[in-house]
């Protein structure tokens, strides 16, 4: 366990009953699914996580998934973003059960059968060259796959990851990810091994569209403000790293294939040293534009995306403290290249919108 580790640690019975119970119960479902034909799984997921996401005891996070939607999708009316909602929570279902028969399918010899690649020119090169490269991704589409296939192609990557509480899983995983040069860093602690990684030239993989907190860097998403994280620009300015994000979207699938399951990778931008040594304020350009990339991969696949996380819930410090929009923040958006004066002038106003709710209802995050 590292030492960064804020997991507790177990005692004789959980570490001699308990977890390899719960772990040999776990196996015995995964083999019950490798039994069955995958087309027949999927489709019992995706219909579980529909009638869990509609169910009574869900309907309050569907109701703010959908309230989330209206600032992303606007133009959507309700019904079809609740349809976006629990179609979202289709995909959730059948992602579990893909991550868990995924090292069978995705093999050296197998996996083109399953994954479609699209330009990756951007990416290759730096991966070559043994460049220090952030491949990044949201949660949209199967993120695992994005660098499964990476590993696959043959490029050593390095995933952020945060441990399972139930350890033998967490052994098991680590075990059959990294048979295909997939090395899973955990997520506590990660902030002094990732910097040695791209230091030494080593390509590492983050799912970067979480939340912040109260100090992360407040940049775009959907127009409205949303907490980044500041490491990631940090460290590729440091280690002068390549920043590639792209997604890995599953694709509706023909009923007279052979392959019931198929996804696509693309790439959505690259961001390279030069692009952001220019500019004005190089962290906040970085942030901004990586969060931009993940925003055109959920319009890509918006109901491939976890609506169900709260993406906008930590607020700008004057929105908390109900002080006016900041001049430096406005100064620093109109330095974007891609912000238009009006788009600018639409988050200035969603963020005073914002501040005024907080007041009203005296909080200081959003649900």
């Amino acid at each position: 366990m590292s030492r960064y580790d804020p997991r507790p640690k177990l005692g004789a019975m959980q570490s001699l009953v308990i977890q390899p119970a719960m772990y040999t119960a776990m196996r015995s479902l995964l083999i019950g699914v490798h039994a069955m034909p995958l087309p027949t799984v999927l489709k019992s997921a995706k219909t579980i996580g529909r009638t869990f996401g509609g169910s009574k005891m869900n309907r309050q996070r569907v109701v703010r998934a959908i309230d989330r939607l209206a600032i992303a999708m606007p133009d959507l009316d309700r019904d079809h973003r609740e349809e976006l909602v629990l179609k979202s929570y289709e995909h959730l279902a059948m992602l579990a059960v893909e991550l868990a028969v995924m090292p069978r399918y995705l093999t050296e010899d197998a996996w083109t059968d399953y994954v479609e690649l699209g330009s990756l020119n951007e990416v290759i090169r730096p991966l070559i060259d043994d460049e220090p490269t952030l491949l990044l991704t949201g949660h949209c589409g199967n993120w695992e796959t994005l660098g499964y296939t990476m590993a696959l192609l043959g490029f050593r990557m390095h995933v952020l990851y945060r441990p399972l509480d139930l350890r033998p899983a967490d052994a098991w995983l680590r075990q059959t990810r990294s048979r295909r040069g997939l090395e899973l860093v955990d997520k506590f602690g990660a902030m002094h091994k990732l910097p040695e990684l791209l230091a030494a030239g080593e390509s590492v993989g983050v799912v970067a569209d979480q939340n912040a907190g109260d100090r992360g860097l407040q940049v775009p998403f959907f127009g409205r403000l949303a907490s980044s994280y500041k490491s990631i620009g940090l460290m590729a300015i440091k280690n002068r790293a390549k920043i590639i994000v792209g997604s890995a979207r599953r694709l509706s699938t023909n009923p007279n294939e052979a392959v019931k399951l198929k996804y696509r990778i693309e790439i959505y931008d690259r961001i390279n040293p030069e692009d952001w040594e220019s500019q004005p304020d190089p962290l906040f350009y970085i942030t901004a534009r990586y969060r931009r990339a993940i925003e055109q991969s959920v319009l890509n696949a918006p109901e491939q995306y976890l609506w169900m996380h709260r993406i906008w819930k930590s607020r700008p410090r004057h929105e908390r403290l109900d002080k006016p929009f900041p001049k430096n923040l406005r100064e620093k958006l109109e330095s974007l290249p891609w912000m238009t004066t009006q788009e600018v002038e639409a988050i200035v106003d969603r963020s005073d919108q914002d501040r005024a709710y907080m007041v009203e209802h005296n909080i200081t995050h959003f649900q």
